[in-house]
């Protein structure tokens, strides 16, 4: 069992601050400037930059200023400093750094950046340690620190083999001037980065001793539910809160910006006090809109010419003189990110302050929340990042924050705001609902001469639509690829992955069906197409290779996608099965993916089977649906989720290098789906253009 563990911020806090220690850290300064530190009289901890501080009995304590959601940065990120630390890991821990923009630069948890952002930065961060706790024992027993190697959490002297405990080594490295730089260790001599290490948390949250946003709680809090208006865009008209005010435990009624929120002493009590209340609605523009209306829009706007992103060649004057060719039409919803813990957040506002607790994945954004709301300078709020179940882009929209806020600001009194499922569906950010139409043909040998490609998305932000569209990869040497946007007044937002999910789905289903058109090996034909992309073919090839391409059993049928995001480069395999009532079983999903330098292998492979989960709930079930503008999904009973009994089996491949790291959290989420379709076109010969797959349209069904 591992002794690594978080430990109390409070107490580190705490702790921390009778060192007396000033820190001067941003990013935007040279890596110099983020160590200094000013000289401490009686230190009890060595902290030579923010993120690390070791104290008098030899525990390292390493600061992880990005949120924690499941993605198990509490621990690559530790390993990280330890590795260039040469701690001994069962005498690391870890603590969640509040919000401050000045010490830690971005705390944005998102596109899948926490470690590629970081990497560099944490090893300075331990490899300065190193040589300041190496420079204090050669100086206590007067040698050359060339002289002195460290080693599991100590510093030895090589020819004498005397040792002293880096506990040992504090006061004296607390008085050592800052190097501003380092020797770095050779990768091939790792001894953490790069092992699987079980994640820090994983015992706290599997015995429910874990406090997440939702567990939170501060001396007299009052709980908040707020009812917002089930049109997007509408707002109160008028409200009855009478027979709210009479429910037990209810304290206040008050109006918000965003809607109408009841205030308890109890969560029943604000839950059954908001079903009370009697709520008219100035519903708005959107009160008639229907998925319907949101899906025609899209298609007929998907006529326009759009803004062109990619422009090779002469696509249109290619195509018209080609004879070989073949067009599709593919169309995906808006979808949910429906993460496990609803949202919440609670907010302390007064006079002269603001204190903010939030599972958030952009702190920076509660805080502006809190100064906008409250008027107060920056420096007088605060915001504590609390623990997250799985977010997936959701946190990333700070909405409830405001609530939180606003509520704390009009009663005085620390205020936590709570959501129901139920109301987090039905008001969430929703990743873009889109249409896509391709056109290409092949050339007489039977490759890929032109490909166009038009999004039309359903909202108004390029970034939401065409990642990954323009990069498409195949060497294709006439390519056109625009988009169209339609400013409809559904909220949207970043779902894990963002538009790479979309764009994705598209190029590697159509990109397949070129190749049936051309009778040519699914996977053959993107490896020749693929020459110019070296990571992108090495994991083709890696995936193909582990899934036994080619060898299929009788009744087993496979289909291949691969993609490249966030800087990271994925092949997926997908075996589905057909009985003999033509049920179809989703068996194995293979995975192989290039991210540079692994930390934590362990992490990755958890990554990748998280991605597989979301990416088959997506494909099999998901869609937000409109009518009457309203939201018709409310729970997990009609937005499903992929249960355990349909997981199929997972093998994971990690490419090895040396490169720098690069993202994992999203990267087999865009694959995964066309993989899977690819397959049930190759057991079914049927072409599926339309996310979620409806099985009744095919005359098939799943196990």
């Amino acid at each position: 069992m591992s002794n690594v563990s978080p430990i109390n911020r409070r107490d580190f806090i705490k702790l921390s601050a009778t060192t007396g220690i000033g820190l001067v850290i941003g990013f935007h300064l040279p890596f110099k400037s983020l160590l200094a530190i000013e000289r401490i009289e009686t230190p009890q901890f060595f902290t030579p930059n923010v993120w690390l501080s070791i104290d008098q009995s030899g525990i390292a304590t390493v600061t992880v200023s990005r949120c924690e959601m499941g993605q198990k940065i509490w621990t690559s990120l530790p390993m990280i400093v330890a590795e260039e630390l040469e701690a001994d890991w069962s005498r690391v821990r870890v603590t969640q750094g509040d919000f401050n923009r000045s010490a830690y630069g971005s705390q944005t948890t998102g596109g899948s950046a926490s470690i590629r952002t970081s990497y560099d930065n944490l090893r300075k961060a331990g490899a300065v340690a190193r040589e300041m706790l190496i420079a204090a024992a050669a100086e206590i027993w007067d040698v050359p620190a060339s002289s002195c190697r460290a080693e599991n959490s100590t510093v030895m002297h090589v020819s004498s083999q005397k040792k002293l405990d880096y506990g040992e080594l504090v006061e004296t490295a607390s008085r050592l001037k800052v190097p501003g730089e380092v020797p770095l260790k050779d990768p091939e001599n790792f001894k953490i980065i790069g092992k699987s290490i079980k994640s820090v948390d994983a015992e706290t949250r599997v015995d429910g001793s874990a406090i997440f946003g939702y567990d939170f709680q501060l001396p007299g809090v009052l709980i908040a539910a707020v009812e917002h208006c089930p049109v997007f865009g509408g707002k109160v008209k008028q409200f009855d809160d009478t027979v709210a005010k009479l429910v037990p435990g209810v304290k206040h009624v008050v109006q918000i910006k965003s809607g109408v929120a009841v205030v308890a002493d109890n969560t029943w009590a604000s839950l059954q006090g908001r079903k009370a209340l009697k709520i008219t609605w100035d519903e708005g523009s959107n009160a008639h809109l229907s998925s319907e209306e949101i899906s025609r829009t899209i298609r007929e706007n998907s006529r326009d010419r759009g803004t062109v992103i990619r422009d090779d060649g002469k696509p249109q004057k290619v195509l018209t003189g080609t004879e070989n060719k073949h067009k599709a039409v593919y169309e995906l919803p808006y979808l949910d990110h429906a993460p496990m813990e609803p949202l919440n957040c609670t907010a302390d506002v007064r006079d002269d302050s603001c204190e903010i607790w939030v599972s958030t994945q952009r702190p920076s954004r509660a805080h502006r929340a809190g100064m906008e709301i409250t008027g107060l300078p920056a420096k007088s709020v605060k915001v504590h990042i609390q623990l997250m179940g799985g977010a997936f882009g959701r946190r990333l929209y700070n909405d409830y924050v405001w609530d939180a806020v606003e509520i704390s600001k009009i009663l005085r009194v620390p205020v936590k705001v709570i959501r129901t499922r139920d109301e987090d569906l039905q008001h969430g950010f929703y990743r873009p609902a889109s249409y896509h139409k391709v056109r290409g043909s092949l050339d007489t040998k039977g490759y890929p001469n032109v490909w166009i490609h038009r999004i039309s998305g359903s909202c108004p932000y390029e970034g939401l639509l065409t990642m990954g569209a323009a990069e498409m990869p195949y060497a294709i040497p006439n390519v056109q690829v625009d988009y169209v946007t339609s400013d409809i007044t559904i909220p949207v937002g970043a779902w894990r992955s963002v538009s790479h999910t979309q764009n994705a789905f598209v190029n590697e289903c159509f990109i397949d069906e070129l190749a049936e058109i051309a009778g040519k090996d699914p996977y053959r034909f993107r490896r020749d197409l693929l020459q110019e992309h070296p990571r992108l073919l090495g994991v083709l090839d890696l995936a193909a290779k582990k899934a036994g391409w080619g060898k299929q059993r009788n009744g087993h049928y496979q289909g291949i996608a691969v993609h490249a995001s966030f800087h990271s480069y994925a092949a997926v395999v997908s075996e589905v099965s057909v009985d003999t009532k033509g049920n179809l079983n989703i068996d194995k999903i293979i995975c192989a993916i290039d991210c540079g330098t692994v930390v934590n292998p362990d992490g990755v492979k958890s990554q990748m089977e998280g991605g597989v989960v979301l990416a088959l709930t997506a494909a099999l079930y998901g869609a937000i649906t409109f009518k009457n503008g309203r939201v018709q999904q409310s729970n997990y009973h009609n937005y499903k989720l992929l249960k355990m009994k349909n997981m199929p089996r997972v093998e994971t491949f990690i490419v090895p290098s040396t490169k720098s790291p690069t993202g994992v959290g999203e990267v087999l989420v865009p694959p995964t789906p066309p993989a899977l379709i690819n397959a049930i076109s190759a057991a079914t010969g049927k072409r599926i253009r339309k996310l979620p797959i409806r099985t009744g349209d095919y005359g098939f069904s799943f196990r």
